[in-house]
């Protein structure tokens, strides 16, 4: 029998997915527990719609992203910090305080987990923060002042 998987099943199939499986499983174990549904004409077509759907979406999503990527490449970040003489940071500059600049000054929303910081920033200057989201790729400018 075709089914259309409602939910992951391990080992059987993934959602979204049409798949022949046995009358009595799909009876006994997949329809009493919707984790699938039986594959007919009308369901299959309300599938590839909702999958257009999600395409669309998807699109849409990716295309806002590189906006805001490229809105961000031009940006520049101060935060400053206490220092010593020699411009060295009593305290380093970790991403999320790097976030919550972008936030106050720019109204930029961004995840911590996107900014690609190796190590916390420890010292007076500017430096070039790269930002990675999926394969999409940008920088922006962060200036540390003496405090």
């Amino acid at each position: 029998m075709k089914v259309i998987f409602l939910k992951d099943v391990p080992r059987v199939g993934r959602r979204n997915d049409v798949k022949d499986v046995n009358d009595g499983y799909a009876a006994n174990f997949l329809f009493p527990k919707k984790f699938a549904i039986q594959a007919t004409p009308q369901a299959l077509s309300a599938l590839e719609k909702r999958k257009n759907e999600v395409l669309l979406d998807n699109k849409v999503q990716e295309e806002l992203l590189l906006k805001s990527l490229a809105e961000l490449k031009n940006k520049v970040v101060t935060i400053s910090g206490k220092a010593n003489e020699k411009g060295s940071l009593f305290s380093a500059i970790h991403k999320k305080e790097i976030v919550e600049a972008l936030r106050k000054e720019h109204h930029a929303e961004v995840e911590e987990d996107f900014i690609v910081l190796d190590k916390p920033l420890k010292e007076v200057g500017e430096f070039e923060i790269p930002v990675q989201i999926k394969n999409h790729k940008t920088s922006f400018k962060v200036v540390i002042t003496k405090a």
